[in-house]
């Protein structure tokens, strides 16, 4: 099943979706005031602080996904400047396989970064997927939890981002010729108002 949002904001013809650009934009926008780097990586991404062999942070994505790149990126601008000092924002991480209670707690801890990982999708003109990531655990209702995320949007959208999400925002949005991020244009429909129709 595709869980796929798409809309007026996501039907980027013009741009082929290049990590490349991604990490040129990111690097561009942190390496020097936050010193970090977008960095592709191997099957598992992770965020490591900088050390002695490393002069940056680095949010390394999985394997040249572009989509991957985007969730990553989400974690580090909600990541406070104590948390991205820790590996992986020290954050607890229960692999594939969670039972419900495991799974609706990874869900509430996702909302937010899973929102913020929209608006970019959105200012990138990229098709936004939602994601449980527990396909062989237990499932919860998909919509709902994307309906979650869709508030959460909608409140940063009319409350304001922090100051590092705007910029890489207005960055992706210029690079491609994206509009502005308003919820008029998102065009989104919740599960209940579907099932209401």
């Amino acid at each position: 099943m595709n869980y796929s949002v798409e809309n007026t904001l996501t039907l980027n013809t013009q741009h082929y979706f290049d990590f490349d650009d991604l990490i040129a934009i990111f690097n561009q926008q942190f390496s020097q005031s936050h010193q970090t780097l977008l960095v592709k990586g191997g099957d598992e991404p992770i965020y490591l602080p900088l050390d002695e062999q490393h002069s940056h942070h680095r949010i390394i994505f999985a394997r040249g996904f572009y989509a991957s790149a985007l969730h990553e990126i989400s974690h580090w601008l909600v990541a406070g400047t104590a948390r991205r000092q820790l590996e992986d924002f020290g954050y607890w991480y229960c692999p594939d396989g969670r039972d419900k209670a495991k799974q609706l707690e990874f869900e509430a801890v996702e909302v937010k970064p899973q929102a913020i990982e929209w608006a970019l999708c959105l200012a990138c003109g990229f098709n936004f997927n939602v994601s449980s990531d527990n396909l062989n655990g237990w499932q919860s209702d998909r919509f709902v939890f994307q309906d979650a995320v869709y508030q959460r949007l909608c409140e940063l959208i009319n409350g304001g981002f922090n100051t590092r999400t705007s910029r890489l925002i207005s960055a992706l949005q210029a690079f491609y010729n994206t509009e502005p991020l308003t919820i008029s244009a998102i065009g989104y429909q919740s599960s209940s108002s579907l099932k209401q129709a």
